[in-house]
């Protein structure tokens, strides 16, 4: 076995010891509170998110209700989760998308999810591996540095990320893998300033700073 494949499987083995069995943050009760869910949750926390998404799916709870609601509606209901007035307008075109196209229902493959508005492909891979437990590789903020800090991958861009993690990561582990990075990002391995002395990774990790933390 490589050192690399060694390690690799040391890192998932302790963030499996640490974290346990996973889930999403995001609150929802349906692939399509989880798809509006996500879309909203960019550049905003799962929690804020979360304090939301419960009025907004009260008021309108299907797709056809959000297509067809007043765009000034939504804004009201979504303000608090940042760049209300874009967020407003993915989430209505979005649904009227899902009306017209896939009869109101969210479709699994990622080809369809990416060709609605607002969904990029880290929205697509969340839907896909949370709401249909397909295998994905989800980057968001989290996983794209803790992937780099890690030498699990050297690349900048999202896209590539996601590529070298499933070249490397089986594909069995892909969105436990995911979830358990993306809440040691939140706990331990801070953006400015990880918690490098905390960290049950620490001898295992390349992040070149690690020892000035």
């Amino acid at each position: 076995m490589s050192r690399k494949k060694t390690r690799i499987e040391g890192i998932q083995k302790i963030l499996k010891e640490t974290y346990g069995e996973v889930q999403t943050q995001l609150t929802h009760q349906s692939p399509f509170e989880l798809l509006i869910a996500t879309i909203l949750s960019a550049q905003c926390t799962d929690r804020q998110v979360n304090a939301v998404t419960p009025a907004l799916f009260r008021k309108l709870p299907t797709p056809q209700a959000l297509s067809q609601a007043p765009i000034k509606t939504i804004e009201e209901l979504i303000r608090s989760t940042g760049f209300y007035h874009n967020k407003a307008k993915h989430i209505k075109n979005c649904s009227k998308e899902l009306v017209n196209r896939f009869d109101g229902k969210v479709p699994d493959a990622l080809s369809a999810l990416t060709s609605l508005p607002g969904v990029g492909r880290k929205t697509a891979n969340v839907v896909r591996a949370v709401a249909f437990n397909i295998p994905c590789i989800v980057v968001d903020t989290h996983v794209a540095r803790l992937s780099r800090r890690m030498g699990l991958t050297h690349q900048k861009n999202p896209i590539k990320i996601e590529f070298d993690l499933m070249e490397t990561i089986p594909k069995s582990n892909w969105n436990n893998l995911c979830l358990r990075l993306i809440y040691h990002g939140r706990r331990l391995c801070l953006a400015r300033k990880p918690k490098c002395g905390q960290c049950p990774l620490f001898p295992l990790c390349h992040y070149p700073d690690k020892n000035d933390v």
